[in-house]
């Protein structure tokens, strides 16, 4: 079976989730035409295909691509949500984008970070106490480690200002601490976790006094080295939901 590559930073989506007053929160996604050009590319044209049927109402789309070792098809499928402006369109693209994800494609953007950023002066306001921005953002750089994890990611404004980073960029030769976290994929993900907790507490202006006060009560530490990667991620998502 024929390895499928990465994604580079243009074939990445950015697009807005939730909006607040000193807040950004934004997701990375791929789109179809990515999916038909990889699938292009690796496999060829000619070479792979695509079904929709139709179970208990809803969607599925199958996508099968010949495997020239095996000499036969191999195919994957998945269901589909519809859009709120063309529901049957939509459905049947993101059917198509989720049964190529179950392929491979772009299933490195599961390791995605939880993206928050910090709105300039003016670019978050209201409108009928519902916040809103046209502002639009992407991915300038992206970086992937050994385990085809998200390792070094930047992301950009219309305008060209960096509005978010994450991780270290790669320098040459791999460290050996950079070679221990990669054998490790609990590290990783803790480490993960606990960028992602401070940039929580940063753009939700929560004190850290607060913090470890509430993390040494709840967990006995005060600090986040004292947990594991689960306790970690259990901590996140009580902070993203303050």
């Amino acid at each position: 079976m024929k390895k499928i590559r990465l994604l580079k930073p243009n074939e990445i989506d950015v697009r807005v989730q939730m909006i607040k007053s000193n807040y950004i929160s934004v997701l990375l996604y791929k789109d179809a035409r990515v999916d038909m050009k990889i699938l292009d590319e690796t496999f060829g044209p000619m070479n792979w295909q695509r079904t929709h049927n139709v179970v208990n109402n809803n969607l599925f789309c199958t996508v099968s691509v010949y495997d020239e070792d095996k000499k036969q098809w191999i195919s994957k499928q998945d269901v589909g949500i519809p859009s709120y402006t063309q529901a049957e369109k939509g459905e049947a693209s993101d059917s198509f984008k989720r049964a190529c994800t179950n392929i491979g494609i772009g299933r490195e953007l599961y390791s995605a970070p939880s993206i928050f950023i910090t709105p300039m002066q003016g670019e978050v306001t209201q409108n009928k106490g519902k916040f809103q921005t046209r502002s639009k953002f992407y991915v300038k750089e992206i970086e992937y480690n050994n385990e085809c994890e998200i390792a070094y990611l930047t992301i950009v404004d219309g305008q060209g200002n960096q509005r978010y980073s994450y991780g270290r960029k790669a320098q040459g030769k791999q460290t050996v601490a950079n070679k221990n976290n990669t054998n490790n994929p609990n590290k990783n993900q803790l480490d993960q976790h606990r960028v992602e907790i401070a940039q929580l507490l940063k753009v939700k202006h929560i004190q850290s006094e607060t913090f470890v006060n509430w993390l040494k009560q709840e967990y006995g530490v005060e600090r986040l080295e004292g947990l594991n990667a689960e306790q970690a991620e259990a901590v996140k998502n009580i902070v993203a939901s303050w």
